[in-house]
């Protein structure tokens, strides 16, 4: 049994969504899509959250529905090696039989040269008071390394493979590899070989 939505709390994207959404379930649209969790290739993909990346990089890497775990951040980070995108990338090993692992990052990619202080500043715009700001510092947060980005793009598919690789859970029999993805024609270049 479907929810009741309050129409008054959806904002107008949200409704087209869900419009949009009862029509799929009804013409049986997903049909084409179903498959199992479990990845046919054996493979993960670590890739940016870029929307030019969204359709483009499965067809570039010959990817269907089922194939592949993707996991999106922004920049194809891995930040933390206990965050959420390493214990995506160990669930897909151990839970889910991937194999193999790509971390693909792309031309244009809004994370190199990030600025901490133009976002800090854009939280402050948007209401966030700096006293909240001040809070986190005191509490032993540190903004800059938490909105990191990189110098290039290359650099941050390198520490990612890295992190990947070199983490004590990620068994040896695992094939990391860093590729670089045009965000306009999709070619990929290897940038760090499994």
């Amino acid at each position: 049994m479907r929810p009741k939505i309050d129409q008054f709390m959806s904002t107008p994207l949200l409704s087209q969504i869900l419009d949009h959404n009862r029509e799929f379930v009804e013409r049986k649209d997903y049909e084409p899509f179903l498959t199992d969790r479990f990845p046919e290739k054996k493979l993960a993909v670590l890739t940016c959250m870029d929307t030019r990346l969204i359709e483009l990089l499965p067809r570039a890497m010959g990817l269907r529905n089922g194939d592949a775990k993707i996991i999106k951040n922004a920049g194809a980070i891995v930040s933390h090696p206990f965050g959420s995108v390493m214990r995506s990338i160990m669930l897909a090993v151990y839970e889910l039989n991937a194999r193999e692992v790509a971390v693909v990052g792309h031309s244009g990619c809004g994370m190199a040269g990030l600025s901490c202080a133009q976002v800090l500043q854009k939280a402050h715009d948007r209401g966030v008071s700096r006293e909240s700001l001040e809070i986190l510092r005191r509490a032993g947060i540190d903004m800059e390394s938490w909105l990191r980005g990189f110098e290039r793009v290359e650099d941050g598919i390198r520490q990612s493979v890295d992190m990947i690789r070199h983490h004590p859970l990620m068994p040896k029999d695992v094939a990391v590899s860093g590729l670089l993805i045009c965000s306009e024609t999709g070619r990929l270049d290897v940038i760090v070989d499994s």
